[in-house]
Formats: C-alpha cells, sequence, structure tokens
C-alpha cells in the first residue's frame, strides 16, 4: 500500500467515484427500464421512478460480494494506492460518457475492471493482477449474455406452452401486470452487482490509506450512498441507449419483456451471490436476443446485437489503457 495522502486527495477520489456511480446508474438506466418502456406497460417517467427505487433498495437483499472482488480480486490489494484508483475511475468514466454519447449499450463493469486492471499493470506489470478474479470477471463477458439468452428463451417457450389455449389478448393483460414484478426484480439485480462495484472501489481505497483497520471490509456508509447515487443516476435515465436496447434489437411485446427481465434477474441475482461483477448490460442484452430468436432468428435484428458485441470486445482494452494513462499523469500531480 502506500504512504497516507491527504485528506482532500482522498475526498476527492471518493466524489469522483460516486460520479462513476451515478452514471453507472445514468447509463445503465436503460438495462432496467428499456424493456417495460417499449412493450408500454409504464412511461418513461413512471418506469425511471420504479428502477431507481429498486436499484436502492437493493442494498437490503445483498450481502457486498462482488464489492469484496472488485476490491482485492482484481488488482492485488497491496499494490493498490491513490493513483491506482484515479486510474480506475478516470478510465471507466471516460469509456462511459463516450459510449453514452454514441447511444452504445456498452458495460460499466467492465469498463471499471478495464480501468483499475489497466492502472494496475502499469504499476505493477501484468503481475499486478490477481488472474483467478480477473479470469472469472472475464469469463463473466461470454457467460452471463449467453445464460441471460438461454434462461429467456427457455421462459418464452414455456410461456408459450402454458398459455397456448388463452387468447393473446387475456395474454397481453396478464403480463402487463407481471411485467411490473419482473421490471422489479431486474432493478433490484442490477442495483445489487453494479453499485457494489464502486462499493469495492472505495472501500479499498479507504483500506489502502489505513482507514478501514486490518481487514478489508464495505462500511455501512459507503454501501448506503453508493446505492442511493446509482438510483439517482438511475432517475435521470438514459434515453437514447434505451432505443436501442428496447425496440433496435428485436421488437417485443409484454410477454416478451417478461421473460427477459425474469431471465437477466435470475442471471444477476445469482452472479451477485456469487460474487461475480456481470455486466447487467450483457445479461439483458442476451436476454432480449433470446426472446427474439424464439419467435423466429429473422426477428432479431443481428447487424445491431453485432455492433453490441463489438464495443463489449473493445471495452477492457479501451478503458484499461486510458486507466493506465490516468495513473501516469497522477504519479506527476502528487
Amino acid at each position: 500500500m502506500d504512504g497516507s495522502v491527504a485528506l482532500p486527495i482522498i475526498v476527492a477520489l471518493v466524489f469522483v467515484a460516486l460520479v462513476f456511480d451515478f452514471l453507472n446508474g445514468l447509463h445503465d438506466s436503460a438495462n432496467s427500464i428499456a424493456t417495460v418502456v417499449s412493450t408500454r406497460v409504464l412511461s418513461p417517467k413512471y418506469a425511471v421512478a420504479w428502477a431507481a427505487f429498486f436499484n436502492t433498495a437493493a442494498l437490503l437483499f445483498f450481502a457486498p460480494h462482488v464489492a469484496t472482488t472488485i476490491g482485492t480480486g482484481i488488482v492485488e490489494p497491496t499494490l493498490i494506492d491513490t493513483h491506482v484508483i484515479f486510474g480506475a475511475l478516470a478510465g471507466a468514466i471516460l469509456w462511459n460518457i463516450v459510449t453514452w454519447v454514441l447511444g452504445i449499450p456498452s458495460s460499466s463493469s467492465h469498463a471499471l475492471i478495464g480501468g483499475i486492471a489497466g492502472a494496475g499493470i502499469a504499476k505493477g506489470g501484468f503481475s499486478a493482477l490477481v488472474t483467478s478474479g480477473f479470469i472469472k470477471a472475464g469469463s463473466a463477458i461470454v457467460l452471463s449474455p449467453l445464460i441471460g439468452l438461454s434462461l429467456a428463451m427457455l421462459l418464452i417457450l414455456a410461456v408459450s406452452w402454458l398459455c397456448r389455449r388463452t387468447s393473446p389478448f387475456a395474454v397481453d393483460r396478464r403480463f402487463r401486470v407481471l411485467q411490473f414484478f419482473s421490471a422489479a426484480m431486474y432493478s433490484l439485480g442490477h442495483g445489487g452487482n453494479d453499485a457494489q462495484k464502486t462499493m469495492g472501489i472505495i472501500a479499498v481505497l479507504l483500506f489502502s490509506q489505513g482507514l478501514l483497520g486490518p481487514q478489508f471490509h464495505v462500511p455501512i456508509w459507503v454501501a448506503v450512498v453508493c446505492q442511493v447515487a446509482m438510483g439517482l443516476g438511475t432517475l435521470f435515465g438514459g434515453w437514447r441507449i434505451v432505443k436501442t436496447m428496447g425496440s433496435k434489437i428485436t421488437d417485443l411485446k409484454p410477454v416478451q419483456g417478461f421473460c427477459a427481465e425474469t431471465g437477466g434477474a435470475i442471471t444477476l441475482f445469482a452472479a451477485t451471490w456469487a460474487g461475480i461483477p456481470v455486466s447487467t448490460t450483457h445479461t439483458i442484452t442476451g436476454a432480449i436476443v433470446g426472446v427474439g430468436a424464439a419467435r423466429k432468428l429473422s426477428a432479431v435484428r443481428w447487424n445491431i446485437a453485432a455492433n453490441i458485441v463489438v464495443a463489449w470486445v473493445i471495452t477492457i482494452p479501451a478503458a484499461g489503457s486510458v486507466g493506465a494513462l490516468a495513473w501516469w499523469v497522477s504519479t506527476k500531480l502528487w
């Protein structure tokens, strides 16, 4: 760990981390509300309020396993200092802003992982990485959308069979109600997994300065402010990305929105309980593709999905490069 630095620097980095958390909610709010808005179950105004509430309420349901992975499982915690934290946040925030402006549903989670990995490598070489944790997070890039896709496809097939003798009007009416529940569960999963990434960054920053004692842990005040910051970001919405997620990939009906959200929520709940930092963007995109492909392959606009995959592939190296550069700049500043 580095020596203690001036308190204003620590306070400033905590503030920057909360800005990232806010932007994460802003950027990824589309994940929580795209399906419920595109099926017209909720208007955008009420959808973001619904998502923000459950994003924040996630604090009550999940232990900080993901925060521990981010804080101690990507870069060796003994190498983490204020410069590494600054590099991690700079890489993640810049990539989030670029993809938000362009309307690309990239992963805030993997932008943060890329940023901290890039800054850690810049300081200590590739040996700075915790190989097992980095591989676990990297594997989730592939597995989370595939699991979301598979679960959503199975759900839509099961629901289609169960409702085979029900009129389309009755099915639509029933799943408009059920989609309130599925949207809430997905927002809960999103808040539970994503806010914990910022918790991990702030907690390891405090730990590196000797402010947490000998054991790494997430103080309750850190957990609360991170959940609130994400909830506030969600309230501001991400309408450009909503359009991509909710209508450009495939056209959705309430029953499909329910299955996509439920498949995504199950994936996020399992990952959060296992301490795996997954991408909510990857997960819901896979689920939306799954419900579209279950209807027919041509129902999915594969060119849009392919563009999103390209964004996934370049997120970690792009954010990592910025993180490494920001680490170098910060070493010249303090």
